[in-house]
């Protein structure tokens, strides 16, 4: 049974300083399951939630979307899970959903069983890189790409022989979309990182690793010596202007830019800029991501086909987030995740 307190990170209003506080435990109710978090990590929308004020109006407002935890408690009519299951799911920016805190609501039927081979910490570094890599790539034009989703061994390996440029492939979000590339076939798979990551990202599926600092044009060069076949799709993991600038130079006409961040360049010679939404619970994405949660990513894992970011655990619970969100503003964190562990808060 779960207490009916416990500790949680929170914004007490727009642009205010982190606090670690006690708050109610939500209670589940029809088709929802309580979780206890054992696991969360971090991404940069936290930090400029509070440095923007940004996407929340509501407060004192709990932040944080990964979540890989235990279920705890059942709501009415769930039956195909029980208590201490080993979950992960991509959480909400509603405060009972969110995974700055020891106990989080989710929906049932989204939720990914955790295999034996991958724990809390690892699998808490998926879900929000995942969601948005997977509609970026599957998800209907104008949200995606519109591509054949990887949902059966008929649909895998289908786009052999069409390229797809992953702009900042050692980002969480690049990882995620070079491996499901590879399983949809791709090939080759260009990509830009710090040339520090090549081996890690060809261990991944990336075929060829160039340097991000790579001018636009030289980089063009490059790919013309990979490949003849025109860019159809480029996949811009960063999405500042500056990158948003290179992946439209590098694509054919017609072709489309996935951003993880709205425009901000204009799209010339038809080429089509393909936002990101990636939330789990979009009503136009909620059939596309329940597949991926509940019957594609837990099989991926287990055998070994889908590998998880790579992860440093911050110390004392929900109280070092804070640092880690500073380090992440200040642009110190390279290919790997932060992880907290909510159950390790301390009690004062």
């Amino acid at each position: 049974m779960a207490p009916t307190t416990q500790k949680a990170l929170y914004l007490p209003q727009k642009f205010g300083d982190y606090t670690v506080g006690d708050i109610p435990v939500p209670k589940p109710g029809k088709g929802e399951v309580l979780l206890k978090v054992i696991a969360t990590s971090l991404n940069p929308v936290d930090w400029k939630i509070k440095k923007y004020g940004i996407f929340l109006e509501k407060f004192p407002a709990l932040l944080g979307t990964d979540i890989a935890g235990v279920v705890e408690e059942l709501g009415e009519g769930v039956t195909e899970w029980k208590q201490g299951d080993k979950v992960f799911i991509q959480g909400q920016f509603i405060n009972d959903y969110a995974s700055f805190q020891q106990y989080a609501l989710a929906i049932g039927s989204t939720l990914a069983r955790i295999p034996d081979n991958i724990s809390f910490e690892q699998a808490a570094t998926l879900p929000v890189a995942l969601s948005a890599a997977y509609t970026g790539l599957y998800q209907k034009n104008p949200d995606g790409a519109g591509l054949t989703p990887p949902t059966s061994p008929s649909t895998e390996g289908i786009y052999k022989g069409t390229p797809l440029v992953v702009l900042g492939g050692a980002s969480s979000v690049g990882q995620c979309v070079i491996q499901l590339a590879k399983i949809s076939g791709f090939s080759p798979i260009i990509t830009t990182a710090s040339l520090s990551n090549k081996d890690y990202l060809e261990s991944l599926g990336a075929t060829h690793v160039f340097d991000r600092k790579t001018p636009a044009a030289e980089l063009k060069t490059q790919l013309a010596g990979v490949t003849s076949v025109p860019i159809k799709y480029v996949f811009d993991s960063i999405s500042i202007e500056a990158t948003q600038t290179v992946g439209l130079e590098l694509l054919a006409p017609g072709g489309q830019l996935v951003t993880v961040l709205p425009p901000a360049v204009k799209a010339v010679d038809g080429k089509e800029f393909r936002p990101v939404l990636g939330l789990l619970r979009a009503p136009n994405q909620i059939e596309l991501m329940t597949t991926l949660y509940h019957d594609l990513i837990s099989g991926w894992l287990a055998k070994g086909v889908f590998k998880t970011n790579a992860v440093e655990v911050l110390p004392n619970g929900l109280n070092g987030i804070i640092d880690g969100l500073n380090r992440m503003a200040r642009d110190e964190i390279s290919k790997l995740k932060l992880v907290a562990r909510p159950q390790e808060t301390p009690s004062a």
